[in-house]
């Protein structure tokens, strides 16, 4: 193979020297940068698996940019160019906007996985910009746009591939040029799908049908998801087609967090002996926290990583209590969490505006404060290409040891949240902050009950998933308390832009977006 700029590990390098053969027989020549036309729609499926460091997003990422030399159009979920059939595509995917969020971070620009199922429609006027960004078409002459504005788009569209931030950079909103959104009505061709341990079977079988070609990365120790009874869509594959990493890459080397992590392996580790290890490692790298009580601060962008719903419900109440959140209202700034959508089928082209947008299951926003209308909230999708919307909410605040939900405001129908100052270790799988908090009582609480899940005690996979959600700093809170705020809430760390209005009402089409 072409050795790539950096220094592989010796089961990186095995892995990209197979994958680049199953590639060679899908009509992609990596080595030589030689495409051809799709060979028919034979599926064929491969897995990446290994822990935490082990160097699966550096191998995907170098994938991706080997593609993109050897010509392969990039799909990116925001825009499609009318391509001709016998070109080769490649789509990076992840199951949450917070997890392709941390691969664009890395330079490969990855959309969620039911981003891609929708394509945007544009309007035939910015549609010839975007031919002319992507290589398709020649500068085009658009009635209200300077040649100045134009060029901001193109500078843009260089350093971020975005169509939307593009067109957005040249002055325009997201309802001058996308009209709506249509179901997805033709397959792909070479999809990458990160973080594959949180995919159930239906999604599975989904993305085979849309990718011939399909290449899975995962993490074979974190929480199966719910109803798969302990199992991956990965564990079913012939053995084969599973490439396993086990060396932690040298540019892991010395995280004292995935030291942490790989020390979970150990079968005759006790809890007891994990927090020792904890407080050890707290005390010579200051990348561990021994945490004595909760940082209600961290709570606002970073939410307390809990087991059982009665601590994170509690948590949540607390957070709002010491910031005087008053009981019928929310303040800007608080984090919520999409619990899904409340919409009759016969809205079914309003969910497709609402799901587009990221606001789909399990995503992480701030409310910014109510809208114009009754119901309507604005609000900050984290790790979102295009964060900023208003859209008709549901707002429900679970209260301890009452089994309803207080509701502070609600429109008829819409998107529904819950508060996001803390969220399970099963909710959390996906997602990655800078610095995170663990409730460590609650493990303590699943070791004494003596839990397993897939051969393994529960309260090791809880550990290991909840710790490995850590980019730079893990706290490791051992005390049921909470830290007074140092300020008020506030969305100062959030980008100003102006909201686009997601309606639930009957407005003409370009009202939608």
């Amino acid at each position: 193979m072409n050795a790539p700029a950096l220094t592989f590990s010796d089961d990186q390098a095995q892995a990209f020297d197979t994958i680049s053969d199953v590639l060679r027989s899908a009509g992609v020549n990596l080595d030589d940068q030689l495409l051809t036309p799709p060979r028919g729609t034979t599926s064929s499926v491969l897995a990446v698996t290994g822990k935490a460091g082990s160097g699966k997003t550096l191998l995907l990422a170098e994938l991706y940019k080997a593609l993109e030399g050897a010509g392969a159009e990039i799909v990116s979920g925001d825009y499609e160019s009318r391509r001709k059939k016998d070109k080769r595509t490649l789509a990076v995917l992840a199951p949450t906007n917070k997890a392709a969020s941390v691969l664009r971070l890395r330079g490969v620009p990855a959309t969620t996985i039911h981003r891609i199922l929708y394509t945007p429609v544009y309007d035939p006027e910015y549609e010839r910009i975007a031919e002319w960004l992507t290589g398709n078409g020649e500068k085009p002459e658009i009635e209200g746009l300077t040649d100045e504005a134009l060029e901001r788009a193109a500078k843009f569209y260089a350093g971020n591939k975005s169509i939307p931030g593009a067109l957005a950079a040249a002055g325009l909103r997201g309802s001058d040029f996308i009209t709506g959104w249509k179901r997805r009505e033709e397959p792909l061709d070479i999809g990458f799908i990160d973080e594959s341990s949180m995919l159930d079977d239906r999604q599975f079988e989904d993305l085979q049908e849309i990718f011939p070609t399909l290449l899975l990365f995962g993490d074979p120790a974190q929480l199966a998801p719910v109803n798969q009874s302990g199992t991956m869509v990965f564990d079913k594959l012939p053995e084969q087609r599973v490439l396993n990493l086990s060396r932690i890459h040298r540019q892991d080397a010395d995280n004292p967090i995935l030291d942490l992590a790989h020390a979970l392996s150990d079968p005759d580790l006790t809890f007891e002996q994990f927090e020792r290890m904890v407080e050890q490692a707290a005390a010579r790298d200051d990348r561990v926290v021994w945490g004595q009580r909760v940082e209600v601060d961290l709570m606002a962008r970073s939410p307390v990583l809990v087991w059982r719903n009665a601590t994170r419900i509690r948590l949540i109440n607390a957070f709002r209590q010491v910031h005087g959140a008053p009981e019928d209202a929310l303040l800007a700034g608080e984090p919520l969490i999409c619990d899904g959508l409340e919409l009759p089928l016969k809205h079914r082209k309003k969910r497709l505006d609402l799901e587009a947008r990221g606001l789909i299951k399990g995503a992480q926003v701030i409310f910014l404060g109510e809208g114009r209308k009754p119901g309507f909230s604005r609000l900050h999708v984290m790790g979102a290409e295009d964060p900023q919307v208003s859209a008709a909410s549901i707002v429900k605040i679970e209260k301890p040891d009452e089994e309803e939900p207080f509701i502070p405001f609600a429109a008829r129908m819409g998107a529904t949240f819950l508060h996001g100052a803390a969220v399970t270790i099963h909710k959390a799988q996906g997602s990655q902050w800078d610095t995170v908090q663990v409730f460590a009582p609650d493990l303590y609480t699943a070791a004494r009950m003596g839990r397993t899940e897939a051969g393994q005690p529960l309260w090791k996979r809880l550990a290991y998933v909840a710790i490995t959600r850590a980019q730079e700093r893990l706290v490791w809170v051992v005390r049921n308390r909470l830290a007074r705020p140092s300020g008020p809430l506030n969305t100062d760390d959030l980008r100003s832009v102006p909201a686009t209005a997601l309606t639930l009402s009957e407005p003409p089409e370009e009202d939608l977006l």
